[in-house]
């Protein structure tokens, strides 16, 4: 059997983490494939989420908290560390499957993701070549081109930092208004666009800054769209699964491992 796809999900607070795997986990068993999700926050609460491989197995914030006396904020940090330790045991209850997909859902904190090297060593103790992460552009920042901007960068930090495949996703897009999301695909795919309208508002600090950003996103982490995606409506999942195709597979589709017989 191939190895599985392993498909991390990131992105700022509210972007819909949790609800985009669900979805997409869905979506992926109705096509007939095997899969399987992997919580990797440990203060997840959300009721909707039952994964198959829950790190709260192992590292719970409230205990983590109540052990070293810490706020949450300190709490997730050390969670952070602690999941690390742990993250083999993890590794081998993931191998006790057989599976197409595996779905990790990061902590809610990118900056916890990103930028702690415990986080490095989650991703390389649990990656394979067929592994890609997908960031999730919330839509609220994403109607501002300075707002749009700064997610751009965050997404192009987080490849840097992972040297994975990196998909933009922009999640929630039925909030959005048909022109609007017309608007954020163009920013995705031209530059000069995305400049122009950066740089259309009178001139400020924080706009000379949003407008430098652009041209050293273009330079250094070209463009490369994004998949506009609702896990509400459930629209663009097939989009997303093909995207993950052209990373995992050249753009053919997976042989489902499982896949239903008809009768």
């Amino acid at each position: 059997m191939e190895e599985p796809g392993t498909v991390y999900f990131t992105g700022t607070a509210g972007a819909g983490k949790t609800s985009f795997v669900v979805a997409y986990r869905d979506w992926l068993q109705a096509a007939g494939y095997d899969v399987i999700t992997l919580n990797l926050d440990p203060g997840n609460e959300v009721a909707e989420f039952e994964p198959d491989v829950d790190i709260r197995e192992w590292v719970r914030l409230p205990e983590v908290m109540s052990e070293y006396n810490l706020g949450p904020n300190g709490a997730q940090v050390a969670a952070a560390d602690l999941i690390a330790i742990k993250i083999f045991e993890v590794r081998q209850a993931l191998e006790e499957f057989r599976t197409d997909y595996i779905l990790v859902d990061t902590p809610g904190q990118v900056e916890l993701f990103a930028f702690r090297e415990s986080s490095k060593a989650i991703v390389e103790a649990l990656s394979a070549d067929r592994s890609l992460i997908a960031f999730l552009f919330d839509p609220a920042l994403s109607r501002s081109a300075s707002g749009f901007a700064a997610l751009l960068l965050l997404s192009a930090t987080v490849e840097f930092r992972f040297r994975l495949p990196m998909l933009n996703v922009l999640s929630k897009s039925d909030v959005l208004t048909e022109a609007q999301v017309g608007e954020i695909l163009r920013w995705g795919e031209e530059p000069g666009a995305l400049y122009d309208a950066v740089t259309s508002d009178l001139p400020t600090p924080d706009l000379a800054l949003s407008a430098e950003l652009v041209r050293a996103l273009d330079t250094l982490a070209p463009l490369g769209g994004l998949v506009p995606t609702s896990s509400r409506s459930k629209t663009g999942l097939e989009d997303f699964y093909r995207a993950n195709q052209r990373v995992f597979a050249g753009g053919e589709d997976l042989e489902p491992s499982h896949a239903p017989t008809s009768e």
